[in-house]
C-alpha cells in the first residue's frame, strides 16, 4: 500500500508528453498585420491611422509591427502592393491568351466589374492614395512593375483582334484599360453620392447586371472594326 501510494503520488516524468514548442510563422504574421492595417487605413485614412490600433486588433505590439515593416508609411505602401498584387494575380488566372479576342475582352471587363464591386476596400484605398497624389505609389517599384502585366495582356489581345479583323487599328492598351477601370471604379467610389443625387440603388442586383452588360458592350463597340 505504501509503495502504491508513493508511485501514484509522483508524476511519471518518463512518460509525460513533451511540451509542444510554439512555431513562429513570419509570413502569417505579416499577412495578419497587412489585413488589419487595411481596415485601419480604410477607416481612418493614412494620416488618421494609428499603429497601436492595428496592434490591438491582432493582439501584438507596435514593436512587432515596426520590426516587420519599419514605419507606418512603409506598412501603407505594402498594403497598396498587396491590393494591386491581388487583382493582377487574379487577372493572370483568367487565361485570356487562350480566348478569342472578343471573348477575352468580355471576360476581362466582367472580372474588373466584379472585382471592384466585391472589393470596396480596394476602391477606398486607391481613392485615399489619390488624395496623397500617388506619393506612396511612387515609392514602390513593385506596383509599377506588376501593373505593366495588364497592359501587356491588353496589347496582345488588341493585336490579335486587329489581325483577325474584329478590332480596329490604332487602339492604345492604356486607353482601353482606362475606359474599363473608370466605369467600374466610379460606380463603387461614388455610389453613395451618385445614388442619393439620382435616386438609384447601385448595389441592387438588377442594376448591377444592367451596368455589367452596359460596360461590356460599350468597350466592345469602341474596339470593333
Amino acid at each position: 500500500m505504501t509503495i502504491t501510494s508513493e508511485l501514484t503520488a509522483v508524476p511519471d516524468e518518463t512518460f509525460a508528453e513533451p511540451r509542444k514548442s510554439r512555431k513562429n510563422n513570419p509570413e502569417k504574421t505579416r499577412e495578419n498585420i497587412l489585413q488589419e492595417a487595411l481596415i485601419e487605413f480604410v477607416q481612418q485614412g493614412l494620416s488618421g491611422a494609428r499603429v497601436d490600433a492595428i496592434a490591438e486588433r491582432i493582439h501584438t505590439s507596435k514593436r512587432m509591427i515596426y520590426y516587420y515593416f519599419g514605419s507606418k508609411e512603409q506598412l501603407y505602401v505594402e498594403v497598396l502592393e498587396k491590393l494591386y498584387g491581388d487583382i493582377r494575380n487574379t487577372e493572370d488566372r483568367l487565361h485570356l491568351a487562350e480566348l478569342a479576342p472578343v471573348a477575352a475582352i468580355r471576360r476581362l471587363v466582367e472580372f474588373t466589374f466584379d472585382h471592384h464591386d466585391r472589393n470596396v476596400d480596394f476602391v477606398r484605398i486607391v481613392s485615399i492614395e489619390n488624395i496623397h497624389n500617388a506619393e506612396y505609389v511612387k515609392r514602390s517599384d513593385a506596383i509599377r512593375a506588376m501593373n505593366t502585366t495588364i497592359l501587356d495582356t491588353l496589347e496582345m489581345i488588341l493585336r490579335r483582334g486587329v489581325e483577325e479583323g474584329v478590332f480596329r487599328e490604332g487602339l492604345q492598351a492604356r486607353d482601353v484599360h482606362l475606359l474599363i477601370s473608370s466605369f467600374c471604379f466610379f460606380r463603387v467610389s461614388n455610389r453613395h453620392t451618385f445614388g442619393e443625387i439620382f435616386q438609384i440603388d447601385l448595389p441592387d442586383e438588377t442594376v448591377k447586371e444592367r451596368h455589367r452588360q452596359m460596360i461590356c458592350e460599350s468597350v466592345l463597340r469602341y474596339l470593333q472594326a
